[in-house]
């Protein structure tokens, strides 16, 4: 062993790690896959399967009282000031503002929720959730008409919102076409009512002895969460969700993922996307403290200062800090150390069970705050070559699969089981199965399970569509192997079916053409063929990343990095059979539309395009 070690030594001497260092780390190897699994049997002995949301709340509130659930950061007098909200205060939070929203008459009402993650939107969920109002969760981001169409087909009776977006809300209320009988402002405003007040006028009233808040038993399976899918207000769908729907994918996630009360979690997906409240309470039910993004561009910042170990975003964000990885290893000239690194790190790994990743690449990780622990990945596929790397790192990543009509997630991958490429493995209270499968197997996937919706709200035709003797379609195209693990192909809706009836998914060339330095993103799609129009030819729009452009080729015309480009695509191609060829490119440095959670709004760019 003695001499495995001197060779680690010798092959990472400039990756910031002594030989000692490495000795120490094998000498503790059997004590810590020991103790590794004590600590998963404790897990395992918390992981309690609840009827709903406030069962959740309140076992974690018992179990964890006095850790921090959330941290909330204000700026005062331009320096930043912290607040630890412990798993205790926050229950009696969520029981005081609701107390005095009874006292409103909002009892049995629907309150939607407007405005960034932060702590006063998550309470207002957990308020609205443990008090048996219907929560309705709305984009920020939507426009003025589209808010307020939402609010109306809501049929909300009160909104609380983020000051930030008070010029909508003012609008909105001047207008008084809604339902809407109580504005609640998150932060103190003129002429508004305000959550921190209502909360100290609950708690008077709370200990004078009113406990009907408190006492309200939740109807677990009736409509709890309505949320609208991605799209434009008037043509998206209202989701209908139960408290169990979510209760029961939060159990299926506890199963198999490890998240540890010692944790700290960045909330960065939006809490009005399912993806981003349920897996807040997922948070919520193992014990771990979460911190709030102040914003895309100091995420990098975010996870140093909070010391962030649990991370969930989606694959734009994870690929974008994939690749400032990798230019930061090129630019120290490191990429054959760290590549060799890897190679010996494997072995260890898999021939004598010994990790020292994390030692081996602590200057890569010491970017990422050095705490990083878990990703999670989820909203579209993430490619195969940023997870292993993420992985092989030493940060364990994982995919997962779902949408808002699932709670959300029917798939995912954990320490495990993992396989580059595929969406994991089915979560332990789902069915699966793939319907009208083609000559390569490859069908609809259909699920079934305790975590499919209620239906789309006041819409049965809608419903009747997806939703056949118990069954939910998903509308996604893909397969399962023999070692069940389900790999998605596409959209049924995206795909490009050809004259020849070869069929076409644009996400699997998306994929590698996303790899290529210069692009920062792109979209396949089919273009109404002018010699044949019964036919379509492949057409990629490229959207090229400005700085690497600069850095790479100054002062380059644009002509000539169509060309190279171009060319990039042609060797891309050469690795397809010709059916798949990509025939033409459009080439931009203006973003693709995309949804709040960077999904590409496919119909709205071919519409952009006239391709519509």
């Amino acid at each position: 062993m003695e001499q495995v070690v001197d060779l680690i030594g010798a092959s990472v001497e400039h990756a910031n790690v002594s030989a000692g260092e490495l000795v120490e780390v094998v000498e503790t190897t059997n004590k810590m896959a020991d103790l590794s699994k004590q600590v998963e049997q404790i897990l395992e002995d918390f992981k309690k399967e609840f009827e709903n949301v406030k069962e959740i709340i309140y076992n974690s509130a018992k179990e964890y009282s006095n850790n921090v659930a959330f941290i909330k950061k204000e700026q005062i007098n331009k320096k930043a000031e912290y607040t630890n909200i412990t798993y205790k205060e926050l229950l009696n939070q969520i029981n005081y503002y609701g107390t005095k929203l009874y006292d409103m008459g909002l009892k049995n009402k629907r309150i939607a929720i407007v405005g960034r993650n932060r702590y006063e939107w998550i309470l207002a969920h957990l308020t609205n959730l443990l008090g048996g109002i219907v929560s309705i969760p709305l984009d920020k981001d939507l426009q003025i008409d589209e808010l307020e169409n939402s609010l109306i087909r809501s049929k909300a009776d009160a909104v609380v919102f983020d000051e930030k977006y008070i010029e909508k809300i003012q609008k909105i209320k001047d207008d008084n076409n809604t339902n809407i009988k109580e504005y609640i402002s998150m932060s103190k405003l003129e002429g508004f009512l305000d959550m921190n007040s209502l909360l100290e006028q609950g708690k008077e009233i709370y200990e004078k002895g009113n406990k009907e808040f408190v006492e309200t038993k939740i109807n677990s399976y009736e409509m709890a969460i309505l949320l609208f899918t991605s799209g434009t207000t008037s043509k998206s769908k209202a989701v209908m969700l139960s408290q169990n729907n979510i209760a029961s994918n939060v159990y299926a996630m506890q199963l198999v993922e490890n998240f540890y009360e010692t944790d700290v979690n960045l909330a960065f997906l939006p809490f009005h996307h399912i993806f981003g409240s349920t897996e807040m309470i997922v948070m919520l039910a193992c014990g771990l403290a979460t911190a709030f993004p102040d914003g895309l561009r100091y995420v990098a910042q975010n996870l140093k200062e909070y010391k962030v170990s649990v991370f969930v975003g989606v694959p734009l964000l994870i690929e974008a800090i994939y690749k400032k990885i990798e230019q930061g290893i090129e630019k120290q000239g490191k990429a054959k150390l760290v590549n060799s690194t890897i190679k010996l790190s494997n072995f260890l790994l898999k021939v004598f069970h010994i990790d020292i990743r994390r030692k081996l690449f602590k200057t890569i990780l010491n970017e990422l705050g050095g705490h990083m622990r878990f990703i999670i990945s989820g909203g579209a596929p993430l490619d195969k070559k940023v997870a292993k790397r993420f992985n092989e790192l030493g940060i364990d990543l994982v995919q997962g699969y779902g949408l808002t009509e699932t709670s959300p997630v029917i798939a995912a991958e954990n320490y495990k089981k993992v396989k580059y490429g595929s969406i994991g493995v089915p979560m332990d209270n789902v069915d699966i199965e793939f319907e009208n499968k083609d000559e390569n197997g490859i069908g609809e996937l259909k699920v079934k399970g305790p975590n499919v919706m209620l239906g789309y709200y006041e819409n049965p035709e809608a419903t009747k569509e997806v939703l056949k003797n118990g069954w939910f379609y998903t509308g996604d195209l893909g397969y399962i192997d023999k070692q069940g693990y389900i790999f998605i192909t596409g959209r049924k809706k995206d795909m490009i079916v050809l004259k020849n009836g070869k069929k076409v998914f644009p996400e699997e060339l998306e994929v590698l053409i996303n790899r290529l330095e210069e692009v920062k993103e792109c979209m396949v799609f089919g273009m109404p063929d002018n010699k044949d129009k019964n036919d379509v030819k492949l057409t990629v729009k490229v959207v090229y990343d400005t700085n690497i452009i600069e850095t790479k080729y100054p002062n380059i015309e644009k002509e000539e990095l169509e060309k190279i480009i171009w060319e990039k695509i042609k060797e891309i191609n050469k690795t397809f059979p010709p059916y798949k060829y990509i025939k033409n490119m459009i080439l931009t440095d203006k973003e693709l539309i995309k949804t709040t959670t960077k999904k590409i709004k496919r119909n709205e760019e071919m519409r952009h395009l006239g391709q519509v």
